[in-house]
């Protein structure tokens, strides 16, 4: 069920944007262009998912602060401001508007409350097509025989349907979206400070999706070496690092990575390996996953990299598309360009325009080439 289009409005500087994807999408663009409120809105699509919404827009300062703030058009002055999200596949489509509660007297004034929601089949959403909607006014659902039957279950406020309704025998569809969803992965920051659980020993066991902090990193990378990808895994690594090999040593349940490079009498461990090597690592453990999420979504991968292993990410990156739909938003010139010369495809460039994010060229929308 790959994702087919990303649509945002109404979110940070995202007043409105549609986004066509296709198996790798490449987002750049200066700083404040809106790059990373892209990343972060396709986050938050997963995150209502799972019953994360309310927490998640919490942790970015609630409701006032993710809506959009910029100039309004005159037609919709005096409308309500709305977020909006929409992910669109081929089979099931989703869309969620929210904004800001009812006003009362509560300390929870800057959750979201769910305006409206929509579950439909296919990519164009008409009466015929809706199998779920909600809106303040109540919500229905399509039964079996194709006709409308109210919704009387009690649905909190603050989160999608997606993450309320857990009965795939009474609600298929939604469960077969809300599944799909839940694999999507996001990798943006590893911590590789001294007393990161990267270089640390740590319990293992096979892993074959690497946790989001890169925490589990060694059990993810044995997994792989025990794994059809091994070569991929060996070949990655000799590149970037001149010759260099892995290896995870096991002292009773807790692994530890070692490095051996050519020339060096004793393998590195973790604690000696600089940041760029560590999120590398992390890098090429989510890419050569043995079991690879519906999408997988990279913010900043270049961050603390050395320039000269740029292709060998560009390469893991292109190769990665073949088993997973991949986003990457990036600030580098060298590894947009590599991964365009790979792939043959083209970035999506982004600007801002009187505060609002755009396509370079193409304003609002962008459809990837066939």
């Amino acid at each position: 069920m790959q994702l087919k289009e990303l649509r945002v409005s109404g979110y940070r500087s995202l007043r409105e944007i549609r986004l066509g994807l296709g198996p790798l999408t490449v987002v750049t663009g200066p700083n404040g262009s809106g790059k990373s409120n892209l990343y972060q809105a396709l986050h938050l699509l997963s995150r209502a998912a799972t019953g994360g919404l309310a927490r998640t827009i919490a942790e970015e300062g609630g409701m006032g602060s993710v809506l959009w703030a910029g100039p309004r058009r005159k037609a919709a002055k005096n409308e309500p401001v709305r977020l909006s999200l929409a992910a669109i596949t081929d089979t099931f489509s989703y869309e969620l508007r929210c904004g800001l509660p009812t006003p009362r007297i509560t300390l929870f004034s800057q959750d979201p409350e769910v305006k409206e929601e929509y579950v439909w089949h296919g990519r164009a959403r008409r009466p015929a097509t809706t199998y779920f909607q909600r809106d303040l006014s109540g919500a229905w659902i399509r039964d079996a025989k194709g006709g409308r039957t109210g919704f009387t279950g009690e649905l909190a406020a603050n989160e999608a349907v997606l993450s309320q309704l857990r009965e795939p025998h009474l609600y298929p569809e939604i469960a077969l979206l809300r599944a799909e969803m839940e694999r999507w992965r996001f990798y943006h920051h590893f911590r590789s400070d001294p007393a990161s659980p990267l270089r640390q020993p740590r319990p293992g066991f096979r892993t074959p999706i690497l946790g989001h902090d890169g925490s589990d990193l060694a059990a993810a990378l044995q997994t792989i070496l025990e794994s059809e990808n091994a070569p991929d895994l060996e070949a990655t690594v000799a590149a970037a690092f001149d010759g260099a090999r892995l290896r995870v040593t096991a002292e009773g349940a807790r692994f530890r990575l070692l490095m051996e490079a050519p020339g060096l009498r004793r393998p590195l461990e973790a604690t000696e390996l600089s940041d760029g090597t560590l999120r590398f690592l992390c890098l090429a453990a989510a890419l050569l996953s043995s079991r690879p999420g519906g999408l997988l979504a990279l913010n900043e991968p270049e961050t603390s990299l050395h320039p000269e292993v740029l292709d060998s990410l560009a390469k893991l990156i292109v190769n990665a598309r073949r088993q997973s739909q991949v986003w990457v938003t990036t600030h580098s010139e060298p590894l947009a360009q590599a991964i365009e010369r790979f792939a043959g495809i083209k970035r999506i460039a982004l600007e801002r325009i009187e505060g609002a994010t755009q396509v370079v060229g193409q304003g609002l929308v962008f459809q990837p080439e066939d």
